[in-house]
């Protein structure tokens, strides 16, 4: 059973609770534009696979049904046991190479781009991981682990990992010695020198321990969350592949053969010597100063996209693949847009989104004709929002 599902309302609860909270106490761990850039990225991953293929089902399924493994049956407290620590075993190993080898470090990079460190952070997720994670944990199948069993452990390591975002814990004595918590999570999304690649465990901190990637929070080094060459840019999409992308070009751009192949397949931090990238800058943080009526407009229109999410998420069967995936598209066109907003920029294309609405409730009417609701919310939100900035501009020009 896959218990992230019945999560997401407790999720999303506790992460009102540490905003208000961070409000209350004037902490200022949450940004608007991080905040949605991060909650953009959780729609996209939680709702691509609906549109995607399960490439990781399909091969263990494969593995299931053409090998004469024995398959667990009446699953004991001590399989279940057994089960929960092996996937966080692989995890490990997957988490570590996320982070070691360029290739995967492009999938699992999503994770990282964000500069403050809350519970929003934990919902950054990727949209390319299906491509390789599967790999690292066919070890569970080949013991004779039941699917059912492996999505359930996998939903719960899952789950686990959520409350370790947080900057409001402090350190937790002996608990640190065995659990990934809060502090020793913190070092694992630093980019200071002394912190970086350590603490890969999702639930057990003893893999780190083990296998000598642990490294405790210190008091004498605050934390620099983030990547040490930012994204600079609140465009979910191109958080999921710039570092693809920079993979191709480098890899076109090297006079080396061997370097054309070391740059997917090399460390994370491997540069072909006849390539320049931009100097690393600890300590900076991406912040474009944009207008309060733009932020707030922002926000609203990002909260109608989360309920385009929502209903696709749950009547994405009942829609159909075509109408799912036009409904897909609209949303992750929307959510481009709008952190394109949050860097002051493309206000045309905002009303090319807002024109696109009403059209793609047509195009659902039979089965989703709230859209056009939504898509005239959208157009009342733009002509308040706007005519508000327009005020502002010239109250500022007098």
């Amino acid at each position: 059973m896959d218990f992230v599902v019945y999560a997401i309302p407790f999720f999303l609860l506790a992460l009102l609770l540490e905003l208000l909270f961070d409000h209350l106490r004037g902490t200022g761990y949450y940004r608007a534009n991080d905040t949605i850039n991060s909650l953009s990225m959780g729609l996209i991953s939680t709702t691509s696979g609906l549109v995607l293929i399960d490439i990781g089902g399909k091969v263990y399924a494969l593995v299931q049904q053409t090998t004469a493994l024995p398959v667990w049956q009446h699953v004991s407290i001590w399989q279940w046991l057994l089960a929960f620590l092996l996937y966080d075993l692989c995890y490990y190993w997957f988490h570590r190479i996320s982070h070691e080898r360029k290739l995967f470090w492009a999938a699992h990079v999503s994770h990282h781009q964000s500069e403050e460190y809350n519970l929003s952070t934990a919902l950054r997720q990727t949209s390319t991981g299906f491509l390789l994670s599967w790999l690292f944990y066919i070890p569970c199948f080949f013991i004779g682990m039941p699917a059912e069993v492996f999505v359930s452990v996998a939903s719960l390591n899952l789950i686990y990992q959520f409350w370790v975002h947080t900057r409001f814990v402090p350190e937790l004595g002996l608990i640190e010695r065995v659990f990934i918590t809060p502090s020793n999570h913190r070092v694992h999304h630093a980019r200071n020198a002394e912190y970086i690649d350590k603490n890969y465990g999702g639930v057990f901190i003893v893999w780190d321990r083990l296998f000598g990637t642990y490294t405790p929070e210190r008091k004498d080094i605050a934390v620099d969350f983030g990547i040490t060459r930012g994204l600079n840019s609140w465009n979910p999409i191109w958080a999921n592949v710039h570092v693809y992308v920079g993979m191709f070009r480098d890899s076109f751009l090297t006079r080396s053969w061997r370097d054309k192949i070391k740059v997917w397949f090399g460390a994370t931090a491997f540069v072909p010597d006849d390539i320049t990238k931009g100097e690393v800058i600890a300590g900076t943080h991406y912040d474009p100063v944009i207008a309060a009526w733009l932020r707030n407009y922002v926000i609203l229109q990002f909260l109608l996209a989360v309920v385009l999410g929502v209903v696709l998420k749950y009547q994405f069967e009942t829609m159909g693949m075509i109408n799912g995936s036009v409904l897909f598209a609209y949303m992750v066109l929307s959510l481009m847009v709008l952190g394109w907003l949050l860097e002051g920029r493309y206000w045309g294309l905002e009303l090319v989104r807002l024109g696109l609405a009403p059209i793609i409730g047509l195009v659902l009417w039979g089965e989703l004709n709230s859209v056009l609701i939504i898509a005239s919310l959208m157009f009342i939100a733009y002509i308040v929002y706007r005519r508000e900035g327009f005020t502002q501009q010239t109250l500022t020009a007098k």
